[in-house]
């Protein structure tokens, strides 16, 4: 019997999830906002400009894992230049920005002070057009999309995959951040794009801006985990998790995962291009040093810390990694790195299938004569090619 869509749309989540959903929009959209705004600074319930800033960078940053976890996860693609793409978009809305700034520059040209400390007298081409904010976004998707289904396209054709492929994304993301550190390129060389002033007219410092662009950045997220989970849970991704399984069997019944690794791989950096426009205004900043290889590393760690084919997992690992590198970095800086090896190493060692595996052991424990208990909604790393993806 065909199900209604309002049928689909509840078993897309579960009851479960769609309460753990609008709770979050809620609590994003309304109750911080309330708390930022309204509450007087020395109160206890007001939540700071910086609570404000490091929670809207953290979401973006879960955007950008659950987008990693959509090809490492559930396509078997371990990329180790995502970082890339989320720069790009950051750098594409980055320009936008820059434009905004008008005359009130340190130079008080209609320039970019970087270019006039360059002696640059003209915009380059490929500014062209950047004041105006639909433009912008555009670039914003449409440039990772592009440099990701070109790349994309080339890898997939010759088959390339598992660490050769991973080698390939991180040599691509290097070079790319050389090119960038480069003054004549014309993205403020290693200093990148910084001290922004205004966003569609009104003041990207505001106390009003900054809820808004908080808010715009749950929604996104929350699109983000919506989108993912019904292609995973469709036809689609279903295809796709065959074809991470076994890939030679799924061209031996006429399917070509060229076109289902394609699009998942473009969709991937599309959605990190996203991430880095949000991120940008509420960070303030923007330059080559989001394309380090350390970077793309970081975002393979929050999916395999969080677990990776959950989709969920990716969020959590993307909050726990980032809140405890915000409190190492303060407290103990020098130890940082340290500690974020010594996480991957324990998670890869104990932890396999992430803090999302160990809680679904957990709960299987308790219940263990429960005959039946409904199977785990997310496919992982090592489901049968057989098992249906249906939530």
């Amino acid at each position: 019997m065909r199900q209604s869509y309002t049928e689909r749309s509840v078993r897309l989540l579960g009851p479960k999830g769609w309460t753990a959903m609008l709770a979050f929009l809620a609590l994003m959209l309304i109750i911080v906002p309330a708390m930022h705004l309204l509450a007087p600074p020395d109160s206890a319930l007001h939540v700071s400009n910086y609570a404000v800033t490091l929670t809207g960078k953290i979401m973006c940053y879960a955007m950008v894992a659950v987008a990693m976890d959509l090809i490492w996860g559930y396509a078997g693609i371990l990329s180790l230049g995502h970082g890339l793409f989320f720069a790009l978009g950051g750098y594409a809305f980055g320009m936008y920005l820059m434009r905004q700034i008008g005359l009130e520059g340190n130079y008080h040209s209609a320039l970019p002070d970087f270019m006039v400390f360059l002696d640059w007298k003209a915009l380059p081409w490929y500014w062209q057009g950047t004041d105006n904010v639909v433009w912008a976004i555009v670039l914003t998707v449409g440039v990772p999309t592009v440099v990701a289904g070109v790349f994309g396209y080339f890898a997939f054709q010759s088959r390339i995959k598992g660490v050769y492929f991973s080698i390939i994304t991180q040599a691509l993301t290097y070079a790319a951040m050389l090119l960038f550190f480069r003054n004549e390129t014309g993205f403020g060389g290693n200093n990148g794009f910084t001290d922004f002033k205004r966003i569609l007219g009104y003041s990207i410092t505001a106390p009003e801006t900054r809820v808004v662009l908080l808010g715009l950045t749950a929604l996104a997220l929350a699109g983000t985990l919506l989108l993912g989970r019904w292609l995973v849970t469709s036809r689609y991704g279903r295809v796709l998790a065959a074809t991470r399984d076994a890939e030679s069997r799924v061209m031996f019944i006429g399917y070509n995962p060229l076109w289902y690794k394609l699009f998942i791989w473009t969709l991937s950096a599309a959605l990190c291009g996203v991430a880095g426009a949000l991120y940008v205004p509420q960070v303030g900043i923007i330059n080559p040093g989001e394309m380090s290889a350390a970077s793309s590393i970081e975002i393979a760690i929050w999916v395999a810390v969080g677990g990776r084919g959950t989709l969920i997992g990716a969020v959590i690992g993307a909050v726990v990694v980032n809140l405890a590198k915000s409190w190492f970095t303060v407290s103990f800086p020098q130890y940082w790195l340290f500690f974020l090896g010594f996480l991957f190493i324990l998670v890869t060692l104990f932890l396999p299938q992430g803090i999302v595996g160990l809680y679904q052991k957990l709960t299987q424990r308790r219940t263990p004569d429960a005959p039946n208990a409904p199977a785990p909604t997310e496919a992982t790393p090592s489901t049968p090619l057989t098992q249906e993806h249906a939530a």
